[in-house]
């Protein structure tokens, strides 16, 4: 096995054991990544060598025998929504082309401290609005397990800088399933933790009553290692529950079976609403589940799919409009003149938003004035209560539930990027999830006989994130672990 094979956690026990130093892993990842990146386009910013000096800092502390954290030497990359001090931090937008930030997120911070280093910031679509990553400055990212199909998004540089052996580990944000679709089309494994579970402070964020930081990586187990991690209580970060977390590494690792939990499978689809071969994977991993012991029952729920969609883009998109206000180009955002100041407003935010960020803000614009905030978005909160309650409901008798990530497998590029209909209805099944505020897990389920990536998404309650990893982890050890990509065409 090559070191950009291994995973978070094998990384982390060797460099601590002396079998190798985080100098020679970092090296190994960043020679994976100058290999393929000319061809997937993953990342806005590379720092490799900052990544060096901390490695060799590492290796040094290592041999003083000084300790090290439960990431010590793991190379990792974040989505470019995340602040980091001294390195741009652009959104995917010219709004944000030159920024550098002066401090780092909660999120970075709490990988520093816990040994992992930075490799760079990945690619995604402008200020985390779009499900394909077709939609940024730097131009689409492609997908490493087929170079001609999308990676998903919003965070789509990061599920494909884990899928090609860039790095273990990438940090993303998910509001509808940015983090969680493109694991599916990129064939990883991605969470979503409940809503409050990570500090968000420091990412430049798309709709406050939805965003998640989120990790991705090869296996469930180096997520509830990132989670343990991340989730700490954060006084920056209002929404950032104070409770004190479980080691969720410690749990999910010591679920041997699934005895005695109760499983719901999903079963409430139209006709067309899934591709089949994604629906061979959902009835594959139900029967994993009764295999390791659990009881499986079918579930539906009515008011999350048949509502989730609409509610989702009404709430998301007025928080959007609202969040992204202050880009005005004088107090934040890249400046272009105008003969008055109204000019300038409109000509600074035409020329540095892109098509999708400014139709977004109409829209939530719009949504939030007279007449249209009493006729949807009232309502909308109003089901987005439903929907939570309908979720409450199914966990008075449910462990957890399997459905679908994504209705589709990943789609060549350039085939939906002018269809935003077709885009928003790619969440159907994702952002249900977001709305209720609970976890959710995408687990790959293999590769179809075309090398295209299968998955299934596993939810839980709230803040039982430690239960839903034990649950994913027992289905990953029958299924398999994902494997490096290596894109045929480029081999």
């Amino acid at each position: 096995m090559e070191l950009y094979e291994l995973s978070a956690k094998e990384i982390a026990n060797g460099v601590k054991e002396g079998r190798f130093g985080a100098e020679e892993i970092v090296r190994a990842c960043i020679e994976r990544m100058e290999r393929y990146e000319k061809y997937i386009n993953a990342c806005i910013t590379t720092t490799p060598d900052d990544a060096l000096k901390q490695a060799r800092e590492l290796d040094a502390r290592i041999k003083r025998e000084e300790p090290t954290g439960p990431l010590a030497g793991v190379p990792y990359f974040a989505k470019d929504n995340f602040c980091t001090k001294g390195i741009r931090t652009t959104c995917g937008s010219k709004m944000l082309a030159d920024w550098v930030p002066t401090y780092n997120a909660t999120a970075i911070d709490s990988m520093k401290r816990a040994g992992a280093i930075l490799l760079g910031k990945t690619n995604l679509d402008e200020f985390a609005m779009g499900s394909s990553t077709e939609n940024s400055i730097i131009g689409p990212t492609k997908n490493p397990r087929d170079l001609n199909r999308v990676p998903g998004g919003s965070s789509g540089g990061s599920a494909a800088v884990v899928a090609a052996g860039y790095a273990p580990l990438a940090l993303g944000s998910d509001t509808g399933g940015s983090v969680r679709q493109p694991a599916a089309f990129c064939g990883i494994q991605g969470m979503k933790p409940s809503y409050g579970e990570v500090s968000r402070y420091g990412v430049v964020g798309y709709a406050s009553s939805l965003d998640q930081v989120s990790p991705l990586s090869r296996s469930v187990e180096d997520l509830s290692i990132a989670l343990e991690v991340l989730a700490k209580p954060d006084g920056n970060d209002t929404t950032c529950d104070a409770y004190t977390r479980p080691k969720f590494h410690e749990i999910a690792s010591s679920m041997s079976d699934l005895e005695g939990k109760r499983i719901g499978v999903f079963e409430g689809f139209e006709s067309d609403m899934i591709d089949r071969k994604l629906f061979n994977a959902l009835t594959e991993a139900a029967e994993h589940c009764r295999s390791a012991g659990a009881t499986v029952e079918p579930i539906d729920l009515p008011l999350a799919v048949k509502y989730g969609v609409a509610t989702y883009y009404v709430t998301a998109l007025a928080d959007a409009s609202s969040k992204l206000a202050c880009f005005d180009g004088l107090r934040y955002g890249a400046h272009v003149d105008g003969k008055t100041l109204f000019e300038m407003y409109v000509n600074t935010r035409t020329e540095n938003f892109g098509e999708e960020v400014r139709r977004r803000i109409i829209l939530g614009t719009c949504l939030l004035t007279e007449g249209f905030y009493q006729n949807y978005y009232a309502p909308a909160l109003k089901v987005r209560r439903k929907i939570v309650e309908e979720f409450d409901a199914l966990f008075e008798r449910f462990d957890a539930y399997l459905l679908p990530t994504s209705p589709s497998l990943p789609y060549p590029l350039g085939t939906k990027e002018h269809d935003p209909a077709k885009l928003y209805l790619g969440d159907i099944f994702t952002v249900p999830i977001s709305l209720g505020g609970l976890p959710g897990i995408n687990l790959s389920m293999g590769l179809t006989e075309k090398g295209l990536p299968l998955s299934v998404q596993i939810v839980g309650p709230r803040y039982e994130d430690a239960k839903l990893l034990g649950i994913a982890s027992v289905i990953e050890r029958i299924v398999g672990k994902p494997k490096v990509a290596f894109p045929l065409e480029v081999a």
